[in-house]
């Protein structure tokens, strides 16, 4: 796993021990941020359900401004950290040890906005939908970002979720790559 474009192209990313953490793979991350390239210059992240924290350090290798890492687990909470020193980003960073719901409201009471979110959470375990609530009521993602959520192709997203509509969706294997922009 390595980061593939940008000021950290051709780095290697740590991962964490154990099954705890399934990260992207590169071809899955190369048509990832061909799709969403438009968005990323200038732009604040935040990676959720972060595991080695792959998505937002492309970002943030791609120009995006800063980006915030949310994980539960130690060992990726290392990991992350390890990685965005690896790289040099960790002044354009923030890592934040909880789950995402605390996060999130965490992130909302300091007033943050994020141009993107990615979501990438353990498949067909039920966190998509309400964390998607949670993003709309907290009002953490600016009016014209983005969500883009990882999930396996049994996790089944409807069009309309929460105030959101699905812009845009791509499938790679049993991998599904969803869109989601505010509905106007």
């Amino acid at each position: 796993m390595r980061v593939i474009s940008g000021r950290a192209r051709g780095r290697r990313l740590n991962s964490p021990k154990g099954t705890n953490t399934r990260p992207t793979t590169d071809r899955v991350k190369e048509s990832i941020f061909s799709i969403i390239n438009f968005y990323i210059q200038d732009s604040k992240i935040l990676d959720l359900f972060a595991g080695t924290g792959a998505l937002g350090i492309e970002a943030i290798s791609r120009g995006a401004e800063y980006g915030v890492f949310v994980d539960n687990d130690k060992n990726s909470i290392k990991t992350i950290k390890e990685n965005l020193e690896n790289m040099g980003f960790e002044k354009e960073s923030t890592v934040l040890y909880c789950d995402v719901d605390a996060a999130i409201s965490k992130l909302s009471t300091k007033g943050e906005k994020f141009h993107i979110i990615f979501m990438d959470p353990p498949y067909l375990k039920g966190f998509i939908e309400p964390s998607l609530e949670k993003i709309y009521n907290s009002e953490i993602l600016t009016e014209d970002g983005i969500i883009l959520i990882e999930h396996d192709v049994k996790d089944i997203l409807i069009e309309n979720i929460a105030g959101f509509y699905k812009y845009k969706e791509k499938k790679y294997g049993n991998t599904l790559i969803s869109i989601y922009k505010k509905e106007e």
